[in-house]
């Protein structure tokens, strides 16, 4: 029959339709092919497996604080380069690529503003900007938060996310970790109120601080949390690791976190514990 003779035609270059970049994301946790419009709408979070996706601290602004009402603070300190590091490529060379990058001076940012009508301190650490580490722009702009925090009597939030200390400023990196946690132990025998909440990734020096040190601790659905990566961990011990390893349903279940959050509900449980707590 006609039907089956069927000519081979070739596809005409110009006859091709193409379809624009970044319009779909795929779910690393389902498989899922998401329409990037509706998963921004969705802060970024699969309708399908409620898998959350690494967003930028932009985000966390936009969703935590209540419109209007916020002041940035400290936004004057940059970094500089005390050790003249210089690997592949110069500290300051690094700093200067990374601000043009992420439009930060450094990896957090600090505000006052309120949480549905409550005073609050938030910081919001910045993956982008060289994987998040914490160097002495981010422990000074941490501990001056925590001083604004106790000094005002308001309740102080971190959103955390990092890769750990910066190696490029060595020891003076390191020295943020007893600095920040020195100043929270004094806000909380004054009665502070903090709460950090770990996103994914928390690692590194920001774990061994200000990111396990708070009154509640709360974590985003699927967050990896933990000092060392799984990778260094498996290689160190040579064994394979529990499956979930140093997620936060790990971590929730072993008791080192209080509670998972998940992004939609994170303004109205932050209000909530405030109410109930400052």
């Amino acid at each position: 029959m006609a039907w089956f003779k069927r000519k081979d035609e070739k596809i005409k270059e110009r006859d091709k339709k193409s379809i624009p970049d970044g319009l779909w994301e795929k779910c690393p946790s389902c498989n899922e092919i998401l329409y990037r419009q509706e998963l921004e709408k969705n802060h970024s979070v699969c309708r399908h497996c409620e898998h959350h996706f690494r967003v930028s601290s932009r985000l966390y602004f936009d969703i935590l604080l209540d419109n209007g009402s916020s002041t940035e603070l400290f936004a004057g300190i940059e970094s500089s380069d005390p050790l003249k590091f210089k690997a592949k490529m110069k500290y300051k060379d690094q700093i200067k690529i990374a601000q043009e990058k992420t439009n930060h001076k450094d990896a957090i940012k600090c505000y006052t503003g309120s949480i549905h009508d409550q005073g609050a301190v938030l910081a919001i650490m910045n993956f982008g900007f060289i994987g998040g580490s914490m160097g002495s722009v981010v422990g000074e702009k941490v501990s001056r938060s925590i001083e604004y925090a106790r000094e005002h009597k308001l309740p102080l939030i971190i959103v955390c996310a990092s890769g750990g200390a910066r190696m490029q400023e060595g020891a003076l990196s390191l020295m943020q970790l007893a600095k920040t946690s020195a100043k929270l132990a004094r806000f909380s025998e004054e009665g502070g109120l903090y709460i950090p909440i770990l996103t994914d990734p928390t690692t590194g020096g920001v774990t061994a601080s200000y990111g396990m040190l708070g009154d509640i601790i709360l974590a985003e659905p699927g967050a990896l949390i933990g000092f060392a990566g799984p990778r260094v961990i498996k290689q160190t011990i040579g064994q394979d690791l529990p499956k979930g390893f140093q997620r936060a349903e790990f971590l929730l279940e072993k008791g080192f976190i209080d509670h998972i959050v998940s992004r939609e509900e994170m303004k109205s449980t932050l209000s909530n514990l405030i109410r109930l707590l400052s």
